[in-house]
């Protein structure tokens, strides 16, 4: 831990570690570089004081500054050469500087001053043979070989530098990563959490919505039919309240999956087997509700799918209690095909506001129906039968028998347009909104919007497995 502080510290101030580090070097060649003028006279020592100095002195910058650290020292090593100086122990600052650009500087620095160096280290090796009358077929051996071991410091220098600098740019390079791993990860824990709060808003919508506009329906019914029946106002008091406590238990069921807490229901989500509780429930408010299934062979949907159809016939209904009008029938009809389950959901009264329309849903039979469940008194709407080709001995059979042989039944799915939400307050619009999205979560599709003929229709197609 404390290696670590101390550590940190010389990190965070390179300067000042790279200054102290640079006067110990000056006091330590100093004595060593002045000594190389001694034989000269005063001027020779000035001389090696000053180049010593001017050599040395860049050095506290080789981290912060390390190009013009590179070119101070550079120069002066020209200056020393050009003025005949003598070489001395100052000039350990040549391959110091090489590590530095290696390690520190631009990748142009570095091989810049790695080749300087090289060319500077024949310089000084022939200068030095001169100054001692050279003779090239005698002392060029020598030379050459002062020449190759300047080199051999010199790369091993670069080289240690080289080293140093990839281990860097490579600790960075995991320090970048894990930096947006990092972000990535908060940014999909924010997604995640408005995914779930749109998730418990459509929820609280449809147990809300639905319960309130049973419990509004009843209420207004029960104001003024017990003007004329005063024994119907027990009844509808009954029906107000088991929609109630209805709706408090699964808004306590919510709530007790949001606190996750052992207390939490273990009660199942509802699916396609609670419609008729929830049918029930509608025809009890007063709106005569018909109910039929077509083609009751079927595959299984993905988990949760059946909850979104439920919640599609819950919120459609609902918006026809809402906004259909006095003297209504609905409808609602499951039609189970060879590719998935159409949820239709169709009234005969107003209709929403036309802000709610996406496109216009023909009335038509849907061939082969067989109402089981239901006392129909108009045939249910359906979109346009198309025909798609089939590995199945018949339509009915889906997900039971397999064939090699193609046919073709009919499909009660057309490419359905999005929903899009009503721009203001429309009524609904949230609902529809939330429809959409909840279908979309399978790779459906919804589409809702007046019928010809008046009435409001919504179809919804879930397919049986997601792309």
């Amino acid at each position: 831990m404390i290696m670590h502080s101390i550590y940190d510290w010389f990190r965070q101030h390179r300067f000042a570690v790279d200054f102290v580090l640079m006067a110990v070097l000056w006091l330590s060649v100093l004595p060593f570089s002045m000594a190389s003028g001694y034989d000269t006279g005063l001027l020779d020592i000035v001389a090696s004081v000053f180049f010593a100095t001017a050599l040395v002195v860049p050095l506290a910058w080789r981290r912060t500054r390390t190009v013009m650290a590179g070119c101070l020292i550079a120069t002066a090593a020209l200056l020393q050469w050009a003025m005949n100086v003598q070489p001395m122990a100052a000039d350990v600052a040549v391959p110091l500087i090489v590590y530095a650009l290696a390690a520190f500087g631009p990748r142009w620095a570095s091989l810049s001053g790695l080749a300087l160096a090289m060319l500077g280290s024949i310089m000084l090796v022939t200068r030095y043979f001169y100054d001692l009358t050279f003779n090239p077929v005698s002392q060029l051996p020598q030379a050459l070989v002062i020449i190759l071991m300047v080199w051999v410091l010199i790369l091993f220098s670069w080289t240690s530098g080289d080293l140093t600098r990839t281990k860097r740019l490579r600790e960075q390079s995991l320090s970048d990563r894990a930096h947006r791993l990092e972000i990535e990860a908060q940014h999909e824990r924010e997604l995640a959490a408005s995914d779930e709060r749109a998730h418990i808003a459509r929820e609280m919508h449809d147990i809300v919505a639905h319960s309130l506009s049973v419990i509004i329906t009843q209420a207004d019914g029960a104001r003024y039919a017990s003007v004329a029946n005063p024994e119907i106002a027990p009844e509808t008091l009954a029906t107000i309240a088991a929609t109630g406590r209805s709706s408090l238990q699964e808004m306590r069921r919510l709530l007790g999956v949001l606190r996750g807490g052992d207390e939490a229901s273990t009660r199942p989500l509802p699916g396609l087997i609670d419609l008729d509780e929830l049918l029930l429930g509608i025809r009890a408010a007063g709106l005569p509700v018909d109910f039929s299934v077509v083609n009751e062979a079927r595959r299984q949907l993905p988990p949760g799918a059946e909850l979104t159809a439920y919640r599609v016939v819950q919120e459609g209904l609902t918006n026809v209690m809402k906004h259909a009008g006095p003297k209504v029938q609905a409808s609602v009809a499951l039609s189970w095909n060879a590719r998935g389950l159409e949820v239709t959901v169709h009234d005969d009264g107003r209709g929403a506001t036309a802000s709610l329309s996406t496109a216009p849903i023909p009335r038509q039979p849907a061939p082969g129906s067989h109402p089981n469940r239901s006392h129909p008194t108009a045939p249910v709407p359906q979109i346009p039968a198309m025909s798609v080709p089939l590995t199945a001995k018949s339509a009915s059979d889906v997900g039971h028998h397999h064939s090699n042989q193609p046919t073709t039944a009919p499909l009660t799915h057309a490419p359905l347009p999005p929903v899009q939400a009503p721009s203001g307050a429309a009524a609904g619009g949230n609902g529809l909104r939330g429809m959409a999205e909840r279908v979309k979560l399978y790779d459906g599709e919804l589409a809702a919007g007046p019928l010809p003929g008046g009435g409001f229709g919504i179809t919804a197609f879930i397919p049986y497995s997601e792309n």
